[in-house]
């Protein structure tokens, strides 16, 4: 469908003023964060990204066409995640690289990400896990460690297709048994063993809204049907993948 990430891709450089002077370790490097720019246009993203008064930036753009635009190098910290976490991680800047994927999101029109983006997402992504060894599991997405502040990169990003790649993790279950368990209600104990799956996942387990905890694990694992609402399909989702 969009190739194997076997061929290079044009890179550009267009450099952010927004990042720690301190270098890192690339030990220290643990996770590949994707997000969305989430503005109506392409070149008021980059404007933002390398604005030293917007002081949020990212390491790596990927523009509609697919060219990769480099922010910050790799052993800086760049300014992408805020106030995050995952499993016993806090503040994900320091252990991350961004990826910011130009879309203009939810609230301008999301739209599908196209064909080009994709291969470069492929490429980048499986390059940097290789580079860093970077674990599958700690590919994520900004709602994944900002789940009560991001919807990105959202249910149009195709985790399921970039987990054939080992970029990120999808769960093992067929549709079949995907459909049967649909809109099928859970008891008390057993949204006690979703959340707790959830945990061990990496989410975090300052629930402020469980709701909308819901609605972010959804918008990955179960792209099609987004209510925050937990169901026996959402149940062996999270059980799969905790295993």
């Amino acid at each position: 469908m969009y190739m194997c990430p076997k061929m290079s891709m044009k890179k550009v450089f267009n450099y952010s003023p927004n990042f720690n002077s301190n270098k890192r370790k690339s030990k220290q490097i643990k996770f590949l964060i994707f997000h969305y720019t989430g503005m109506r246009k392409e070149n008021d993203a980059i404007k933002r990204l390398t604005n030293i008064q917007s002081e949020v930036s990212s390491h790596y753009l990927i523009k509609k066409n697919g060219v990769i635009v480099v922010m910050v190098p790799d052993l800086y910290v760049a300014w992408h995640a805020g106030k995050s976490s995952w499993k016993s991680f806090k503040s994900l800047n320091k252990n991350s690289i961004g990826i910011e994927i130009s879309n203009p999101g939810h609230e301008h029109n999301y739209l599908n990400f196209s064909k080009k983006q994709i291969r470069s997402i492929l490429y980048l992504g499986k390059s940097l896990m290789k580079k860093y060894n970077i674990q599958s599991s700690n590919i994520l997405g900004h709602s994944d460690i900002a789940p009560f502040r991001k919807k990105d990169p959202g249910e149009k990003f195709p985790w399921k297709y970039l987990a054939k790649f080992g970029i990120g993790k999808w769960h093992s279950l067929s549709k079949k048994i995907l459909k049967k368990n649909r809109m099928k209600k859970i008891n008390i104990n057993e949204e006690k063993i979703f959340y707790k799956s959830l945990f061990k996942i990496g989410y975090s387990k300052k629930v402020l809204n469980k709701k909308t905890l819901v609605s972010v694990f959804q918008r990955r694992y179960r792209q099609d049907l987004i209510n925050g609402k937990i169901d026996q399909e959402c149940l062996i989702i999270s059980k799969n993948l905790a295993k």
